[in-house]
């Protein structure tokens, strides 16, 4: 889920991170610290649609370490523009191909709602994911609106 990353890439200063909330932002209905809270404090992902649900709630709670240690070492770009005067709103995964156990690689169809001076948005992307170290990692993805 870097397209977030990418949307704000002119922003350099990382936000301090948020209290970290009581529901997962992903939209599962675990509570967060049972859910992608247990990955960003060093679980790792099953499925690479875990790891995309984690990263967008690292986005939401501003955990840029959980971002660094998920994104692809070849793609993980200096600054990842965490930007405060972003609310993100909600994520819908719109499909998962592969990224299972018995895959090495595997993608993400989602769209994340933000909202932002507020002013609504919406972040369309298909994400992919590879295993490095046996581990789901983010690799880039390709905006679809």
């Amino acid at each position: 889920m870097g397209g977030m990353a990418r949307r704000k890439a002119s922003r350099t200063a990382p936000a301090a991170p948020r209290t970290s909330p009581a529901a997962c932002p992903c939209g599962n209905p675990a509570p967060y610290a049972e859910h992608c809270g247990k990955l960003h404090a060093g679980g790792l992902a099953a499925r690479a649609e875990d790891l995309m649900r984690a990263r967008y709630s690292a986005f939401v709670v501003g955990d840029e370490a959980y971002l660094r240690r998920s994104w692809h070492p070849g793609t993980c770009p200096p600054v990842i523009g965490l930007d405060g005067g972003t609310r993100w709103e909600g994520l819908e995964i719109e499909a998962s191909e592969r990224g299972t156990a018995f895959h090495q690689d595997g993608t993400v169809t989602f769209r994340a709602r933000y909202r932002e001076g507020g002013a609504p948005g919406a972040l369309h992307e298909r994400s992919r994911f590879s295993r490095v170290g046996g581990e789901w990692v983010y690799v880039d993805g390709d905006f679809l609106d």
